[in-house]
């Protein structure tokens, strides 16, 4: 009996030892799908990995959220913005590890665009903390069904006749800080680049400055401004979008189009980033993951599926990029923004947001 006992312990030991280690997926909703885990996990059976993908159930939300998610030490592999990597206050850079770029098992990495994999700001030195998966544009879409003549520029928008037509976030206002300094013919992201100085910051987010006088135009243009998603419900005739929104309401046979703004787009890079814990096998695991979601198959549906710019070549087209060959150009790239920039921002929106109450 004792024998016996001492058997199934050593059993029990055993499978656990050999337990399938979980390579813990955290990302933006809609990124990952079932049929890309199955084929990843084939992979890694094939290649005689006992790892296997496991998609967190929460989803990326925004920097702070992705940060906590970091730091709780339960995740493995990110989509973070690029713009978030090294963001002052949520530092989710200390957490990543540099990766190995040149490493036999992405073999995908070298047809992804010149113009997407040594950014800076998502680099540490020479060392890379992200691979480049899929990007797009914060715009505005136009109603092609009601919108005969897009206004041309964003200053255009603030004109009488789009009066209670656009719709805009409520719940990330850096974009629509970037559209006012847009429409005053400055760099969408001045607020940040002088975030250094105090007395040139305080200036720019003072209450009679020019900015807050045009951001409390923009405010009182807007007919409703959404939290959770863009209403392509063709209530209003222009709705901001980072444009997988846009998206979704054109393959359920909406007619949307992208307003070609004279000052051009802001955009924004999602990537993947692997945790500075990951080592050995669950590490290898990682880059097997990463190639495959850099690869064609994925790649396509990053353009078909989810509207968004492939960072890879290896698409068969990429509609974004065809019809602006400078769409990733890089001073409309989101930077990483100082926690003085932020809170200039969210004061100059709320007083734009009471301003337009008002109204």
């Amino acid at each position: 009996m004792k024998h016996a006992l001492m058997g199934c312990i050593l059993a029990a030991s055993a499978s656990m030892a050999h337990a399938t280690e979980q390579l813990n997926i955290f990302t933006w909703d809609g990124y990952v799908n079932d049929t890309e885990i199955a084929a990843v996990n084939a992979l890694l059976k094939e290649q005689g990995y006992d790892v296997q993908v496991n998609l967190l159930e929460t989803v990326a939300e925004g920097p702070q959220q992705m940060f906590d998610m970091l730091r709780s030490g339960d995740v493995d592999v990110s989509f973070l913005t690029l713009n978030y990597i090294n963001m002052e206050g949520s530092p989710s850079a200390n957490m990543l590890q540099p990766i190995n770029v040149n490493s036999p098992r992405l073999e995908n990495y070298q047809h992804l665009s010149t113009a997407l994999t040594d950014i800076p700001m998502g680099m540490k030195g020479d060392q890379h903390l992200y691979i480049p998966w899929g990007g797009g544009a914060y715009g505005i879409w136009a109603n092609l069904d009601t919108v005969q003549d897009m206004p041309t520029s964003v200053k255009a928008m603030l004109e009488p006749e789009w009066k209670g037509r656009l719709s805009l976030t409520d719940g990330q206002v850096h974009p629509n800080v970037s559209l006012a300094l847009l429409a005053l013919g400055r760099s969408a992201f001045e607020v940040n680049d002088v975030s250094g100085d105090r007395a040139a910051l305080g200036a720019l987010a003072s209450p009679d400055s020019d900015l807050q006088q045009t951001v409390n135009a923009l405010y009182g243009q807007v007919g409703h401004f959404w939290s959770a998603s863009p209403p392509f419900t063709g209530e209003y005739d222009l709705v901001a979008s980072y444009g997988v929104g846009a998206s979704a309401a054109i393959a359920e046979g909406g007619n949307w189009g992208l307003v070609p703004f004279g000052e051009g787009n802001t955009v924004w890079l999602d990537t993947i980033n692997f945790a500075k814990h990951l080592e050995g096998d669950k590490l290898e695991a990682a880059e097997i993951f990463a190639n495959h979601f850099i690869g064609k198959e994925v790649q396509t549906r990053v353009v078909e599926g989810l509207g968004m710019v492939a960072s890879s070549s290896v698409v068969d087209a990429n509609p974004l990029i065809e019809a602006n060959p400078d769409f990733f150009e890089e001073s409309m790239f989101w930077p990483p923004y100082t926690r003085a920039a932020g809170n200039a921002i969210e004061l100059i929106s709320k007083r734009a947001t009471g301003m337009s109450a008002t109204n």
